[in-house]
């Protein structure tokens, strides 16, 4: 696959995961693309922490409202009955743990369900976001991200970058498959579309115990 359809996969996966009435954040980057891909019958309310709710797709070419924009500043539309608020009332959304489920990518993950998506030490960043509070005030938290980085794993034994938050993933999911954060470690439920479990594991730092209903991504 190439990159395009490495992200189409992954965004396509985690648009499963919603369920009927669904408060959702959506992260800058990939996760935004989630929305395109969301079921028709099912009602999910996709919230920006810049200060609305109710987000649809991303808007036809041409047809872009350059003060309509999601977190990340790419153009967006906004369903009908959305609405608009500070960044204060969206904080409170957040922090106040109305927010169903967010989507965020990551830098590096690890099997303690330690997210690090903020910051590489050197090099300059403009702020950490609304991360460190979508994870903690979230009730699932999940991770859509590449599942290398170069060839380099991104899901680690330990994170060795500045957390964002410490033991708040539930679920990872990239292009090679779908993984649940348990108290027992990682739970490789579900492979991707082009790989074995074993192209998982030489992919993966960390310890993947291997789900016994194993079963291919629904994409």
């Amino acid at each position: 696959m190439d990159k395009k359809q490495i992200k189409e996969v992954i965004a396509k996966r985690v648009a499963k995961e919603f369920s009927d009435g669904d408060v959702v954040n959506l992260g800058i980057g990939l996760p935004t693309k989630v929305a395109n891909y969301i079921a028709d019958d099912i009602k999910v309310i996709l919230q920006s922490e810049n200060g609305f709710i109710g987000l649809g797709q991303a808007p036809e070419k041409g047809k872009e409202d350059k003060d309509l924009t999601n977190a990340g500043a790419q153009p967006v539309t906004i369903k009908k009955g959305g609405a608009f608020f500070d960044s204060a009332e969206s904080f409170a959304i957040i922090r106040g743990g109305h927010v169903d489920a967010t989507v965020l990518g990551a830098l590096q993950v690890d099997e303690d369900g330690n997210l690090a998506n903020w910051m590489i030490p050197g090099k300059m960043v403009p702020g950490m976001g609304g991360a460190m509070d979508l994870v903690v005030g979230a009730k699932k938290v999940i991770i859509a991200m590449v599942h290398t980085q170069k060839g380099r794993p991104k899901i680690l034994k330990k994170c060795q970058l500045p957390l964002t938050a410490k033991n708040q993933v539930d679920m990872i999911i990239t292009e090679m498959g779908v993984i649940k954060v348990t108290d027992k470690g990682l739970v490789l439920t579900e492979l991707g579309p082009e790989v074995t479990v074993e192209d998982v594991k030489s992919s993966t730092e960390a310890e993947l115990i291997i789900a016994d209903d194993l079963k291919k991504m629904d994409v």
